[in-house]
């Protein structure tokens, strides 16, 4: 940064041998001029240098960093292969309308496997009770799957 303080000498070696005088208002001007084209080399001179001392600031935080990730994670081996492990393709969903306000609700295929599942609905918050080989509500279900609810207990 030091060619900034070289132009800004030049400009007043200059200024001095072309004889400008701040009596002058062209004078004044240039003068004023070389003043604060001085100010902002000092001005750049200090950010550059809090700049740099921020940079080694923030290596050194990313060393620490480093050490207690090692720490931290020594024995745990993160390798992009294990993503492999879980492909998210192999869960089926079915689809079943909730009887009470007849939102599509998406539900692991697994679930209506098992016996007693109830779920809640997104939408209205209401329990529905899915039972398996209980009964189907004719429409109220869209998809044909079996679930119990009590207001629809008086159809059997």
């Amino acid at each position: 940064m030091d060619y900034l303080f070289e132009r800004v000498a030049y400009l007043k070696g200059l200024a001095e041998g072309l004889n400008i005088k701040e009596e002058s208002k062209e004078g004044k001007l240039l003068l004023g001029i070389i003043e604060a084209l001085e100010e902002f080399a000092e001005a750049i001179v200090e950010l550059d240098e809090h700049q740099e001392e921020m940079a080694e600031f923030v290596e050194a935080l990313d060393e620490d960093l480093m050490d207690v990730e090692e720490e931290i994670f020594e024995d745990e081996d993160f390798d992009d292969d294990d993503d492999e492990d879980y492909d998210d393709d192999e869960i089926e969903f079915a689809e079943v309308n909730c009887p009470y306000c007849d939102e599509e609700i998406y539900v692991d295929e697994e679930l209506l496997e098992e016996e007693d599942n109830e779920i809640v609905c997104p939408k209205c918050h209401k329990t529905i009770v899915i039972v398996e080989n209980d009964h189907v509500h004719n429409g109220c279900c869209g998809g044909g799957h079996h679930h119990h609810h009590e207001d629809f207990d008086q159809e059997d």
